[in-house]
């Protein structure tokens, strides 16, 4: 992800995982990004490595006293040191029992604890990005991120790696057991082992491929489900339910193709494994027995050769699968550090450039402002204008002119690619997210709200208010001589509220917008086509909020309807990237219409 400058075009914030830079990610390179999640859990992994190792000594150690008994005591008809060998080793199995007990319960909590810290990095950088973010991604795929793709990876750590790193560690053990009890018998064993090691390495990216390309199919998968049921309502009043269906039968399918393209990928490994362990067996049994009729070899070292060859195919057996668990968890980690990597363009300026502004009296002032969405497809093209304060401000145009993207860069939701918009004499950059949110209000034409109750929404994002009681709540509203608002809610402030308020009517959604906006008492009021939607009361009533804001407030206010604008004294029309003082309504009705014919 490139950092955006000052003034550069919106960034391009589309996740994809299945570039160049993803392909080349690697466990060690994983585990490096993950080791600010990693370092609170030192002594743990400590634990967790002695435990690994005491486990994977005792597995190597006993071909060795097995081959040993067999040779001195067996054969010599010695049950006493049979007896007592025998005892030696159930005491270290059982030791061996509780250290991989003890391995499991530790590494399940690390996983556990890492799991609930990633989340919470992904969402704590969700938070930070702008809004083109959420407007180039999918909220269904960023969802399969943080639970999907995080829980595959919290699955490798709890389950996986112990095993993974055990095995390695038995394998090598087990290889340098068998060649330091017959070199060359050793090396005829490993022979298939090590085209097993080739053959690994040279599939692994394209397994890793494959689970990343079913991943990002889960994700687009989910990304349908959460669209469609988000918009079920227009789904069934246009009776499209087919499309519905459709749309979800081409996305399952697109994930089942991917799914069983993985499924090959992901087994292709156990039977050449199988097969390599049947082989290296047949080659110890063949060229062993060949090496004790030559009388340079012991049927005690053949069983404990045997059983290091068991000790080294079998976890290469298992490897199998856990290698299929690394790539899918590779994958997930290459999706989940897409978000991480990112970095937001809209970040705090200390130094910003050194432009002045020409009107410091002014609430806003636009200075040589470019901006686009695509650099073929300017928005704004060197727009200048200024706001002063206590003024009311229309912003009037055809559909797509640009009405909206003006009032969005007033509030910093987005960057102009050039120029720059000055707050009150200093550039809108330096300020903070929570400066910028205490004196910017924005309404939109429909409003979420979040799950709670009417008062919770209407404290939301308020620091004055952020601890008040319904009771406080209640009287500042009544100060405001706005009882009637409460009224409008069966129980008051204490009225639930789910699902971003879908029982609610959109009048009263938009009556807790505006009083949330006025309590905040802001120094600019941006409302976007805030009572387009609603019914003559419940405007007249909104207005009446309005009317309590102090009159240092400037509004701006985005309609297509203009009696909603008569109050207004200045009207912008903004069409075709210019932003031109209308001057009177007539006026304004004139290029509105002019704007609507050209456009």
């Amino acid at each position: 992800m490139i950092r955006s400058k000052a003034h550069t075009p919106m960034n391009n914030y589309a996740l994809n995982t299945n570039n160049d830079r993803t392909q080349k990610g690697s466990f060690a390179t994983a585990i490096k990004q993950l080791q600010p999640l990693l370092t609170s859990e030192k002594t743990q992994l400590i634990f967790v490595a002695i435990a690994i190792v005491v486990n994977s000594t005792i597995t190597l150690v006993g071909p060795s006293i097995v081959g040993h008994v067999i040779d001195t005591y067996i054969a010599s008809k010695n049950y006493h040191g049979v007896a007592m060998y025998t005892l030696l080793l159930s005491g270290l199995f059982l030791f061996g029992l509780f250290a991989s007990y003890a391995q499991t319960r530790l590494m399940g909590g690390v996983s556990q604890r890492v799991l609930f810290r990633l989340r919470n990095s992904i969402f704590e950088k969700l938070q930070d990005l702008p809004v083109a973010f959420f407007q180039q991604n999918k909220a269904g795929d960023l969802i399969s991120r943080i639970n999907n793709d995080t829980d595959k990876l919290a699955q490798f750590f709890s389950q996986s790696i112990m095993q993974f790193i055990g095995n390695i560690f038995i394998i090598i053990g087990s290889a340098i057991a068998i060649l330091l009890i017959n070199p060359r018998l050793g090396l005829a064993a490993l022979v298939p082992a090590i085209l097993l090691f080739i053959l690994t390495k040279l599939l692994g990216p394209w397994i890793k491929r494959r689970n990343a390309v079913n991943m990002k199919s889960i994700g687009g998968m989910s990304a349908e489900i959460q669209e469609s049921l988000d918009h079920f309502k227009v789904v069934v009043a246009f009776n499209r339910r087919d499309y519905f269906r459709k749309a979800f039968q081409k996305a399952n399918e697109e994930n089942y193709e991917t799914a069983i393209r993985a499924g090959i990928a992901n087994n292709t490994f156990t039977p050449v494994y199988g097969f390599a362990s049947s082989a290296a067996i047949l080659i110890v049994i063949l060229y062993g027995f060949h090496l004790i009729t030559a009388g340079l070899f012991t049927f005690g070292l053949l069983i404990s050769f045997l059983a290091y060859i068991n000790r080294l195919y079998d976890p290469l057996r298992q490897m199998a699968t856990l290698w299929t668990t690394f790539q899918v968890a590779l994958a997930a980690w290459d999706r989940i550090h897409a978000i991480l990597d990112l970095h937001t363009d809209l970040a705090i300026m200390t130094e910003p450039p050194q432009l002045q502004p020409t009107h410091p009296d002014a609430v806003v002032e636009f200075h040589g402002i470019d901006f686009s969405y695509s650099p073929d497809a300017p928005v704004l093209t060197n727009a200048s204008f200024t706001l002063e304060k206590g003024k009311i401000y229309a912003l009037v145009g055809p559909t797509g002119g640009g009405k909206t993207t003006t009032a969005s860069l007033m509030a910093r939701l987005f960057d102009p690619s050039e120029g720059a918009i000055f707050f009150n004499g200093k550039d809108l950059r330096t300020y903070t997210p929570l400066e910028r949110a205490e004196k910017i209000g924005f309404i939109l034409q429909e409003p979420f709200l979040f799950t709670g109750t009417v008062g919770d929404n209407i404290r939301y994002g308020n620091t004055a208010y952020a601890n008040a009681t319904n009771e406080e709540l209640t009287t500042a509203l009544n100060e405001r001589n706005l009882q009637e608002v409460l009224a409008k809610f069966n129980e008051g402030l204490d009225t639930k509220i789910e699902n971003g308020g879908d029982s609610m009517s959109l009048g009263q959604k938009q009556l807790i917008a505006f009083v949330r906006a006025l309590l905040r008492e802001p120094e600019l009021l941006i409302l976007d086509e805030a009572t387009a939607n609603i019914d003559t009361v419940t405007e007249q009533l909104l207005e009446t909020i309005l009317r309590k804001l102090p009159k240092e407030t400037t509004r701006v206010v985005i309609a297509h309807r203009l009696n909603t604008i008569a109050d207004a004294d200045t009207i912008f029309f903004v069409n075709g990237g210019n932003i031109t003082e209308a001057g009177s309504m007539q006026q304004a009705v004139d290029m509105l219409m002019h704007g609507k014919r050209a456009s």
